[in-house]
């Protein structure tokens, strides 16, 4: 029985996230054979918000296969050209046709294993007009399905019971589901009856005591006075990665084993960038 293990993980947040990631992903590749890397890189850039053409090649340069997103992926319009000629950086499926870029890719692993990604946004609580993620992923699961049985969904969404409601959807037709945006890592990682790895959020890379990757005190103001704040990044000690390693058997597309990843670091470098000038 031929098995892979593909590692994902959770929205990277400025350049903290981008240090923490930097440093760890070559080990966790080596640890645990990685034969895959997905990241959600949709708050990669140096404000925070958006993926610039510099972030896109700096996970690329990390190996990482491809790269999903969500609500900020038009943040940095630099990269609308990368969208439209290349499908190793996502946006969600659902948003409309005319968009720049696609839901939907395929990578093949070292030993030449074909591995469908999808990304999808949630409606739930969030500000876009989106078409239904229920439908979408259901229509693009059965487009996949001719090349292969092992398919990763990042479900880009705010709610918990939108996100298992997605999951137990499409349990039994695709290898992993796994939860990105809210910055927060849950757990309750499991393979579902029908044989799909699933965590409801996969959390963040960034620093640990901000406010999800944030400087805690704007957003503190925002709470208290209701004015608008302007947000940063936070570049504080300690930093933290999440994200989890899901082995699939690829005959079956099945999920037979999920592990959940959390590394806190306290002695790592971080370069400060100009939002201005990155």
């Amino acid at each position: 029985m031929k098995h892979i293990k593909i590692g994902c993980f959770g929205d990277v947040v400025g350049s903290a996230g981008r240090a923490i990631f930097q440093k760890y992903i070559p080990k966790l590749k080596t640890q645990f054979h990685l034969d895959g890397i997905l990241v959600n890189g949709e708050n990669s850039a140096a404000t925070g918000r958006g993926i610039s053409n510099k972030n896109v090649l700096f996970f690329k340069h990390l190996g990482v296969d491809v790269i999903t997103s969500g609500n900020h992926i038009y943040q940095s319009k630099d990269v609308y050209a990368y969208l439209e000629t290349k499908k190793d950086l996502l946006r969600p499926a659902n948003f409309p046709s005319t968009a720049p870029g696609t839901g939907v890719t395929t990578f093949i692993t070292p030993s030449g294993v074909v591995v469908g990604v999808i990304n999808i946004q949630g409606r739930v609580f969030m500000k876009e007009l989106l078409d239904c993620p229920f439908r979408s992923v259901d229509s693009l699961i059965i487009l996949l399905k001719q090349k292969t049985n092992c398919i990763f969904v990042d479900f880009h969404a705010e709610t918990t019971s939108e996100k298992m409601a997605i999951a137990h959807f499409v349990s039994g037709r695709v290898s992993a589901v796994f939860g990105t945006h809210t910055h927060v890592q849950t757990a309750d990682e499991r393979i579902l009856p029908g044989g799909t790895a699933f965590i409801t959020d996969l959390g963040m890379a960034g620093s640990l005591n901000g406010m999800l990757g944030m400087k805690k005190e704007p957003v503190l103001h925002q709470f208290l006075t209701q004015m608008p704040a302007k947000y940063e990044v936070d570049h504080a000690l300690p930093l933290v990665l999440c994200g989890i390693v899901v082995t699939v058997d690829v005959q079956t597309g099945k999920a037979t084993a999920i592990e959940r990843i959390r590394i806190v670091e306290n002695d790592i470098h971080v370069e400060i960038e100009d939002p201005k000038h990155s």
